[in-house]
């Protein structure tokens, strides 16, 4: 199966922009057959709006954003290549993974091309492509988007400043608070009873209504409902992290004696 296939069909608001531009690099005569609506694959209308056409778009931001936060320390390491791969086995399929690495690939490359003539010329793309995700997905989605960037992240064990330098600089571009990324990033650490504070955004010296009011404010914004429209392997996805924070939760209000 070759490059495009699996970002395929409708493509949503990643038509136009510099997304767009982007998917015409990575995706080449793929993204063209797909962009003219002449694929061979009928029934598939191209930048249609759709569903489909947010998902994809979804998918594709997805790999953008990795390529740039893969490297943001100077380097990709192993490690990070394989949870990438891993994730999108697991996530999306077997095609997903091969797809996708060649797309991050594809991307890389395009850094270097651009880079060449400006260093900052690939940045500033990211973050004109950041800014064309918030105008087109739900702030939810765009958590999500975080989410599986920090997966990334912490693939080698350790989370260099510039990978939080980064990740916080994306997060800004979409119009996420930074303290939402830094909350997402003690997750699942299996710390503190600070680090689940943290979680909640809520200081530990909050009331008990506050902690309350914190937790209820987390579980709406990242409830796996919320991102169910960009396909049920992406809301299984967000499961984990709601409960995670459904965990830290539980382990506060066991401290404060509460229920």
């Amino acid at each position: 199966m070759g490059i495009g296939k699996w970002i395929a069909g409708a493509l949503g608001f990643m038509t136009m922009g510099p997304l767009g531009g982007l998917a015409a690099f990575a995706l080449g005569h793929a993204f063209e057959k797909l962009n003219d609506g002449k694929h061979g694959e009928p029934g598939i209308p191209a930048g249609d709006g759709t569903a489909q056409g947010q998902r994809n778009s979804f998918m594709f931001s997805m790999l953008v954003l990795a390529s740039y936060i893969m490297k943001a320390d100077g380097k990709v390491m192993h490690s990070e290549m394989e949870t990438m791969r891993r994730f999108l086995r697991n996530n999306f399929g077997a095609s997903a993974e091969v797809q996708g690495e060649q797309i991050i690939r594809r991307l890389f490359e395009r850094r270097k091309e651009m880079d060449r003539t400006n260093p900052e010329a690939f940045r500033n793309t990211i973050r004109e492509c950041a800014a064309q995700m918030a105008d087109n997905l739900t702030y939810e989605a765009r958590l999500q988007l975080i989410e599986f960037l920090i997966e990334i992240v912490k693939a080698d064990g350790r989370i260099a400043s510039e990978e939080v330098a980064a990740l916080h600089e994306v997060a800004v571009y979409m119009r996420i608070p930074v303290a939402e990324v830094d909350s997402m990033l003690n997750l699942g650490g299996g710390g503190s009873l600070d680090d689940d504070y943290k979680v909640l955004e809520v200081s530990p010296t909050a009331t008990n209504e506050e902690v309350k009011a914190a937790y209820r404010k987390m579980a709406l914004k990242h409830h796996p409902d919320k991102v169910a429209m960009l396909g049920e392997d992406v809301r299984k996805a967000a499961e984990k992290k709601f409960q995670e924070i459904n965990a830290a939760k539980e382990r506060i209000y066991k401290a404060r004696g509460m229920n």
